[in-house]
């Protein structure tokens, strides 16, 4: 089978906008501005719940459209930080004090690496490239990179002899891992802290962590109320992904009160939107808290279903995974080169292409979000189109 010469035009359009995103992929918009009879049915790209998504539209017509009160979010100025960190005491039951509330969690990454990092930054490989992109310049990055052979697994006892060895004092923790979706278990994890209680800073990012955990009841495990206790870390937790409101930038850290003052007071006083205080003010609400722990369950089960039927894709392997995404390796004979751009421009599917990753530049490795259920049957069906396409285009 051959492509065609719109495809191989849109191959190359594709291509340039990649360039041009540089270590991210282009978003959705950029590919609608730039190629707008391009029809993309499924974004799998992105990381979401999109139930979620659906309950905050709910809420943001019943509470804002109707009853007029959208015109005060967008008219008038939102609380300052420590006003908004009073909202959410009640709702992840930390004290005020500890929180810093935050323009999505890339604010306070970015935020605790130029002001509360020390010079030699572990990060483990692969992961979301900021953690070494936002480094100061005075500061050195040390990788320490997961093995294939291992599953890309975190080895706990061999990090810490790693961080020792190389006289790390700042470390970089994704709990699950992005864009592998590996998971530290809790005394695992317990055990990492302690190791590092001497470190000047550990930011532990639990962006995605609503979708890990340990037993039958998928109960959600934090570290939160644990960290308040340990100085030197900083939690971090993003919105976008459990909440599918990326758009809103919503995020907070957990961290000393010394290190919340200090940031307050140095530029981050009025840091969100109307839009994003509305919706730490439904995140109070135990009727909202309700609504989203049902939304949870069920997105668990149709993105665990879909993520073991992807491992019985011809041709791919899926990783274990404890995120809402799986990353996926291609055996050789599907050129990922031509299989991502082809399930986007004839079957409507974006997937993240992770040869931009340091750590998975020389493989063939795709990530793979979970959606909803009728689309993750729309993918499976165009990857499996996809596979036997590419391995007969010249």
């Amino acid at each position: 089978m051959q492509l065609t010469e719109r495809e191989k035009s849109l191959f190359a359009t594709l291509h340039e906008m990649k360039m041009e995103a540089g270590s991210h992929a282009p978003s959705v918009y950029m590919i609608r501005d730039r190629i707008p009879d391009l029809e993309i049915k499924v974004d799998a790209c992105f990381l979401s719940n999109p139930y979620a998504t659906d309950l905050f539209i709910e809420r943001l017509g019943s509470d804002l459209i109707e009853t007029g009160e959208l015109r005060n979010v967008l008219e008038f100025y939102p609380s300052q930080n420590h006003h908004v960190a009073a909202l959410l005491e009640r709702t992840i039951h930390i004290d005020k004090q500890h929180i810093f509330v935050c323009n999505g969690a890339i604010e306070a990454i970015q935020a605790a690496l130029h002001r509360f990092a020390g010079r030699r930054v572990g990060v483990i490989l692969p992961t979301f490239s900021p953690y070494y992109e936002y480094a100061r310049p005075d500061q050195e990055v040390v990788y320490y990179t997961l093995s294939r052979e291992n599953d890309f697994a975190l080895d706990v006892d061999d990090f810490i002899e790693f961080v020792v060895n190389n006289e790390i004092d700042t470390v970089c923790l994704i709990n699950p891992n992005n864009p592998n979706g590996g998971y530290v278990p809790t005394e695992g994890m317990r055990k990492l802290l302690h190791a590092f209680e001497d470190l000047e800073l550990v930011i532990l990012d639990e962006s995605f962590v609503d979708f890990a955990y340990e037993d039958e009841q998928k109960t959600r495990r934090s570290f939160a109320t644990e960290t308040v206790e340990m100085a030197n870390v900083m939690l971090v937790k993003s919105m976008s992904k459990d909440f599918g409101i990326a758009g809103v930038r919503a995020g907070y850290a957990i961290t000393s009160p010394e290190r919340v003052n200090a940031l307050v007071a140095n530029g981050y006083l009025w840091n969100i939107s109307g839009l994003t205080e509305f919706f730490f003010r439904l995140l109070a609400e135990s009727e909202f808290h309700e609504a989203y722990a049902a939304l949870r369950l069920r997105y668990l089960e149709e993105a665990g279903a879909f993520f073991d039927a992807l491992g019985g894709v011809d041709g791919i392997h899926a990783y274990s995974t404890k995120a809402n995404f799986c990353l996926v390796e291609l055996d050789a004979s599907i050129p990922i080169e031509i299989l991502a751009p082809l399930l986007l421009i004839r079957y409507g599917v974006y997937v993240r292409d992770c040869r931009d990753k340091i750590g998975l530049e020389d493989g063939q490795y795709l990530r793979i979000a979970g959606r909803k259920d009728f689309e993750n049957d729309l993918m499976l069906e165009a990857l499996k189109n996809a596979v036997g396409a590419c391995r007969e285009v010249s």
